[in-house]
């Protein structure tokens, strides 16, 4: 099992690379809208012996992404001064995560949605014992996915669906209580690409 100290140093030497970006969208965006809004996410390790991935699960009465797990984050605001701020912000609006806690190690490459938003996930270690505060309105529960998950190809399934009229495939993370789908596992695979685990087949 990758330490703290490894983890930090292997995401910070991936960020060092030139980035590699996934787009989501089907047909790889041909066809689509150009114009995209930029978002961010904080993807949280936290530093136990066994290190693990924060996740939220959405609030089930929200309109969009209503009751899928997420990381927390959302669109960059004007005032938002980097990627890292927004996503840093919104994890504190959503789940009460302090920034004092939360040492940011780099980003990984942007993530675009097929709802039309550019993501950038920023990679950050967290601190235990963790004091959060999720809120009602937003986030219906904040649990923990293991690293060794994330590391292990086994973890990982395929899902087909059909959007915008084209059959497309994507990953599944394997969760006893939870479906971690879309964006948020394709985020977990690059997570696992940047820590240089063994491929998906």
């Amino acid at each position: 099992m990758l330490g703290t100290e490894d983890l930090a140093a292997r995401l910070a030497m991936a960020a060092a690379r030139p980035p590699v970006a996934v787009d989501d969208r089907p047909g790889q965006g041909e066809g689509t809208p150009c114009r995209l809004t930029p978002a961010a996410v904080l993807v949280p390790i936290v530093a136990h012996p066994a290190p693990s991935v924060l996740l939220t699960l959405r609030g089930r009465q929200l309109r969009a992404h209503a009751g899928q797990v997420a990381f927390p984050g959302g669109r960059i605001e004007p005032s938002d001064p980097s990627p890292a701020a927004a996503a840093l912000r919104e994890a504190e609006e959503e789940i009460g995560l302090t920034p004092r806690s939360v040492r940011v190690v780099g980003t990984l490459g942007d993530h675009v949605t097929g709802t039309g938003f550019r993501v950038t996930p920023v990679v950050a270690v967290v601190s235990p014992p963790l004091s959060l505060r999720p809120d009602p309105g937003e986030v219906e529960e904040v649990f923990e996915l293991p690293l060794a998950e994330v590391l292990d190809p086994a973890a990982f399934s395929w899902r087909e669906e059909v959007l915008d009229g084209r059959r497309r495939r994507s990953f599944v993370v394997r969760h006893a209580r939870h479906l971690i789908w879309g964006a948020t596992a394709s985020m977990l695979v690059s997570l696992r690409e940047a820590l240089a685990a063994p491929p998906l087949g």
